[in-house]
């Protein structure tokens, strides 16, 4: 016997205004189902998933909830200004016959205990509230909309771990690459108006909308080389009967029709470095750092030496002290005692997460260009209508006030306006919040062609991964500890998560085969290490070479004509050196900054 899906939405459309958001979006759920909702920022998933929560209504389409089946929706700004208290909003979630047990035990393991005013909370308190509502009454839909916005990286693995395990079935949307991985096994992509479904995880998705949108590309191009084949034919083709003529011109009318109205893909975002002077080799060297609030330690005896081109991550929970680390490191507070060094010729760059440098009632452009009509952008100066165009601004965006702008707007405004600044040190407090995958993707190249270096606060383990050469992590009691790496490298150093307190002892140094401890307690690093070290520049500079050649060979305008099996070779061939190349450069760069902590550990005793 077939079981019917919980929930049903088919061919569904809205239109805002004049402009379709939603053409024909359709989404099926089933118990046990794990559905990511992934597209670009206003590509209209939150729209879609409060259709789907009964919260909004499209101009057409039917939906369809299975009776009895019993929904909880989480939206991305929850509103709790209703309630007195935590415990009053989570309270009224609850249906008669759930269990209130399960809604304290929610409140309790994210850090609350219900007695709180809702008019005083922080954005990362609003989200747990509506966290523990959507997931006491154990319902058998959750639609979660940025769950993990304003999360620290333990809660994030905390509700990671909760959802894996809870018998609800899911729709998600998230920006983090790592949280839908882990989750999903089906990914519905909304993608100017319209869903296609991969019955697949978030893992397999990029590769395969990367081969949709190729197909896209040249499913058009073969459209305009039918189109100029026919209206070829009816300048110059032999004169056929009447009745064919008609025809063939009734077909070059549909065909024109089908390419003007061919709505392209949205376009990404065009970042452009502003360049500064090469700042000094030594960027930042602290030697003993120390930093209390009252009796609390939050810094303590913390040395660090940062060169020119350093990627460091830094990481914790929320109240670890990672701000006031930062605030240490650039010189923006004064420490107990240590001290602080800076490089020469340095230009500083901040973008801060909570924005308060936009101003709720600047435009677009005043927030841009503020009482002129153009950008300077390093050397170069830009109209700021072309400027905000390289950000997906319209051009009738730029009297836009910043508070009517959505949270991804606001992130890529703030990200135009950091970018613009010539900087050969920037600082980076959560900029992936809001952001969509492919402009993800884009500061990504940005900062790995950063001729600068970048200092990284991030609960996203995914772009930690990508981005680190060193991770910094809270130890407790003030204590702060230098990986080699990202994220992941982090806890297979640590072998603890960033909710633990203990630091990593040698022994587990020793298990990850990276470095080992002598007698005399001194780390070094493996003989292996050594020698991968030594051998991976040879074989990166062979990989470049290589990818040289294959790239020239390509470049031939004929190839695939004359010889399409050698241009399918070629393709594969330069495809798997480049991902090779990435591997190896990654692997040296782990080597590197570990022989750099080693060194630097030797040094300071």
């Amino acid at each position: 016997m077939t079981i019917p899906p919980l929930l049903t939405l088919q061919n569904m459309a809205l239109t805002f205004g004049v402009t379709p958001l939603l053409r024909d979006a359709s989404l099926s759920v089933s118990e046990g189902d794990r559905i990511c909702l992934v597209g670009r920022n206003g590509s209209g998933k939150s729209t879609f998933l409060k259709i789907a929560a009964g919260l909004a209504e499209a101009d057409s389409g039917d939906r369809f909830l299975h009776p009895g089946a019993t929904v909880r929706y989480l939206e991305q700004d929850p509103d709790l200004s209703s309630w007195p208290t935590v415990f009053d909003y989570i309270q009224s979630g609850l249906a008669p016959g759930d269990d209130e047990h399960r809604a304290l035990y929610y409140l309790n393991s994210l850090g609350l205990t219900g007695e709180e005013t809702t008019g005083t909370l922080s954005g990362g308190e609003r989200r747990r509230a509506a966290l523990a509502r959507a997931l006491a009454p154990a319902p058998d839909l959750l639609l979660l909309d940025e769950p993990t916005n304003h999360l620290d990286l333990p809660a994030i693995e905390w509700l990671e771990g909760e959802l894996k395990s809870c018998g609800s079935a899911l729709v998600l949307i998230s920006h983090d690459r790592r949280f839908l991985s882990n989750l999903s096994r089906k990914t519905l992509w909304l993608d100017r108006g319209t869903t296609q479904e991969l019955n697949k995880g978030f893992a397999f998705f990029e590769d395969w909308r990367d081969d949709l949108l190729e197909k896209e590309v040249e499913e058009q191009h073969k459209l305009s080389r039918e189109i100029a084949r026919e209206e070829h034919w009816v300048r110059y083709g032999v004169t056929a009967r009447r009745k064919r003529n008609v025809r063939r011109m009734r077909e070059l009318s549909a065909l024109k029709s089908r390419h003007e109205n061919h709505e392209k893909s949205q376009g990404l975002i065009s970042i452009e470095q502003a360049e500064s002077g090469k700042s000094g080799k030594r960027v930042i060297e602290a030697k003993g750092l120390n930093k209390s609030w009252g009796e609390t330690p939050i810094v303590r005896d913390f040395s660090i030496r940062i060169d020119r081109g350093d990627r460091i991550g830094l990481v914790g929970p929320n109240g670890a002290g990672k701000t006031t680390l930062l605030n240490l490191l650039i010189g923006n507070l004064e420490p107990d005692s240590g001290e602080v060094r800076f490089g020469t010729n340095l230009d500083l760059a901040t973008l801060d997460q909570h924005r308060a440098v936009l101003h709720p009632d600047w435009t677009v452009k005043d927030a841009l260009s503020p009482g002129g009509d153009h950008v300077i952008v390093g050397k170069s100066s830009k109209h700021v209508v072309a400027y905000m165009k390289d950000f997906l601004f319209r051009p009738e965006q730029a009297g836009t006030p910043v508070h009517a702008l959505s949270g991804g707007e606001k992130a890529r405004l703030l990200l135009a306006r950091t970018l613009a600044l010539p900087s050969n040190l920037m600082v980076l407090d959560e900029p992936t919040n809001d952001l969509d995958l492919e402009t993800l993707d884009l500061l990504e190249d940005f900062i790995a062609n950063y001729v600068g270096t970048v200092i990284l606060i991030t609960h996203d383990r995914d772009f930690l991964d990508r981005i680190a050469r060193r991770t910094i992590a809270p130890e407790g009691e003030g204590k702060w500890q230098i990986y080699a790496g990202g994220y992941s490298d982090m806890l297979a150093q640590r072998g603890e998560d960033v909710a633990a307190r203990k630091a990593v002892r040698t022994s587990t140094s020793q298990k990850s085969g990276s470095s080992t401890a002598s007698k005399t307690g001194k780390r070094k690093m493996a003989n292996k290490d050594k020698y991968a070290l030594e051998k991976l520049p040879r074989e990166i500079d062979a990989l470049t070479k290589k990818i040289g050649e294959l790239e020239s060979e390509l470049a031939s305008p004929d190839l695939f004509t004359r010889d399409p099996d050698r241009f399918n070779s070629a393709s594969k061939h330069l495809a798997d050196a480049q991902a090779a190349l990435d591997d190896k450069e990654t692997q040296w760069l782990e080597l590197e900054a570990l022989r750099e902590e080693i060194e630097a550990e030797t040094a300071e005793r």
